[in-house]
C-alpha cells in the first residue's frame, strides 16, 4: 500500500515547477532502466537457441537502453509548462540525444547483420570461394550503409537547430561553387568510396584472397572504406588505397579457385637419368598431405653450357599448402640426387689441347656451379704450347692450369714434337 501511495503522489506531482519535474524524471528513469533490463533478460532467454538473433540482441543492448530511456523522459519534459526555466533547451537536447541514440542503434543493427552473415559462412573451409565473395560484398556494403546512416543521423541532428538550418539555406544559394570546391577537395575520399562500391560489386579482390602486389605476396586481411590491408607472408601489413586496385593491375591467385600449381627448379648434369627422378617425385608427392593429386610432372625446361634445368610442377588446394609442398619436393629431390647420383650434379668442364693434336678433358671439383664458363688461355710452357678452354681466371682455373702443365710434362717427347 505504501508503494501505491507513493506512486500516486509522484504521478500527481505538478509539472509547472522543477521539483515535480525532477521527481517524475527520476521515477521514469528508474522505470526505464529496470524495464529495459527485465525485457532484455526475457528476450535473451527466448533467443538463447538462436545464434544470429542472440547476437543481434547483444549488439543493440546499449543503444536500445539509451533510446528507450530518452524517449520516456521526453514524455515528461514535453508535458511540462512551456514557461518553465530552461525546459526548452532541455527538450532540444533530448531530441538530439534521441536522434543520436537511434543512429547508434541503426549502425549496431548493420554491424550485427554483417557479423551474423560472416559467422554463418566461415572462411575455414577447403573451397571458400563463394564464402569469400559473400564476405567481401557484405563487408563493403555494410561499411557503406553505416556511413550513410551516420551522415543521415548527423544531418537530422543539424536540422533540429534553427540557426544551422538557416545557415544551410544560405549556403544552398551558392551551392554551385561550394559543390565544385568540395568535390575537388574530397576527390580522394569520393574516389575511394566509389572504388569500394566497385570492389563490392565486381569483386576483383575479396577477403582472404592471395594477391601479389608489386612483388609482395600476401593475403587480403581487411577491406575498409578507404584502403585494403594485405598481410604479407612475413607478418608485415601492406596498406593499399581502394582506388589503386581499380586503376592498377595485380595478381590474384585465388580469383576463381583456391587451387594452385607451383614449380620447383633444379640444375643437374646432362648425364642425369630422368626416370629415377620422376619416380622419386611421385613418391614424394604421394607421401605429402599437401598434394591434391591433380598435377605432378617433371620436365627439362632449359639447358646451358654446363647443366640442364629441370622443372617439377605440383598442385595443392591452396597457396600456403603449395608453398610447403614445393619446399618438401625441392629438399627431397636434392637429397635424392646427392644420395643416389652425386656425380651428376652440375660441373664445370675444361678441354686441354696439346700441340700434337691430342686433347684431354678435365672436370673441376666444383659440383655446385651452374653457370656457363667463359674461355681463357694459359701461357705456353717449356714442354710445348697448350690451351685450356674453361671458365675465367679463378682459384679453380688455376688448378686446371697446373693440371695441364703436369700432363704436358708427362707427355712423351715424340708426341710433343
Amino acid at each position: 500500500m505504501k508503494i501505491l501511495d507513493f506512486a500516486t503522489r509522484v504521478t500527481e506531482a505538478p509539472l509547472d515547477s522543477w521539483p515535480g519535474v525532477l521527481v517524475l524524471t527520476v521515477v521514469v528513469f528508474i522505470v526505464a532502466v529496470l524495464g529495459h533490463a527485465l525485457g532484455l533478460r526475457v528476450i535473451r532467454r527466448l533467443t538463447s537457441h538462436y545464434l544470429t538473433i542472440g547476437m543481434l540482441v547483444r549488439y543493440i543492448d546499449r543503444p536500445t537502453q539509451l533510446a528507450v530511456t530518452v524517449l520516456l523522459l521526453q514524455f515528461v519534459w514535453w508535458n511540462t509548462a512551456d514557461d518553465l526555466f530552461l525546459i526548452n533547451p532541455l527538450r532540444n537536447l533530448s531530441v538530439l540525444v534521441l536522434i543520436g541514440a537511434l543512429t547508434w542503434l541503426a549502425v549496431r543493427i548493420v554491424e550485427a547483420f554483417v557479423e551474423g552473415v560472416m559467422m554463418l559462412n566461415p572462411l575455414n573451409t577447403s573451397d571458400n570461394l563463394r564464402t569469400r565473395a559473400l564476405h567481401t560484398k557484405v563487408h563493403v556494403l555494410g561499411r557503406c550503409m553505416m556511413g550513410a546512416v551516420i551522415v543521415i543521423g548527423v544531418g537530422a541532428m543539424l536540422m533540429t537547430v534553427p540557426n544551422v538550418r538557416q545557415i544551410g539555406a544560405s549556403l544552398l544559394a551558392s551551392a554551385g561553387v561550394a559543390g565544385l570546391v568540395a568535390g575537388i577537395a574530397a576527390r580522394p575520399v569520393l574516389g575511394n568510396l566509389i572504388a569500394g562500391l566497385q570492389i563490392a560489386i565486381s569483386q576483383p579482390v575479396r577477403l582472404d584472397d592471395v594477391v601479389v602486389i608489386q612483388g609482395e605476396w600476401g593475403r587480403v586481411e581487411a577491406i575498409t572504406g578507404t584502403y585494403i590491408a594485405v598481410k604479407i607472408w612475413d607478418e608485415r601489413r601492406l596498406i593499399v588505397p581502394l582506388q589503386w586496385f581499380i586503376e592498377n593491375s595485380f595478381q590474384n591467385w585465388t580469383r576463381s579457385s583456391s587451387q594452385i600449381i607451383g614449380s620447383v627448379f633444379l640444375w643437374v648434369d646432362f648425364r642425369m637419368p630422368m626416370a629415377p627422378l620422376r619416380q622419386e617425385l611421385l613418391r614424394l608427392c604421394e607421401g605429402a598431405s599437401e598434394w591434391d593429386r591433380r598435377v605432378q610432372v617433371l620436365q627439362v625446361t632449359d639447358t646451358s653450357e654446363n647443366a640442364m634445368q629441370l622443372r617439377a610442377l605440383v598442385s595443392s588446394p591452396d597457396s600456403p599448402l603449395n608453398w610447403d609442398l614445393r619446399c618438401k619436393v625441392r629438399e627431397g629431390l636434392v637429397d635424392f640426387i646427392q644420395r643416389e647420383f652425386p656425380a651428376f650434379l652440375p660441373r664445370t668442364r675444361a678441354d686441354i689441347l696439346y700441340q700434337g693434336g691430342q686433347s684431354e678433358r678435365l672436370q673441376s671439383d666444383d659440383s655446385a656451379s651452374s653457370t656457363p664458363s667463359a674461355a681463357a688461355d694459359t701461357a705456353p710452357s717449356d714442354a710445348g704450347a697448350t690451351s685450356i678452354s674453361g671458365s675465367a681466371a679463378s682459384p679453380e682455373k688455376a688448378d686446371l692450369g697446373a693440371a695441364a702443365a703436369r700432363l704436358a710434362a708427362l707427355t712423351p717427347p715424340a708426341q710433343q714434337r
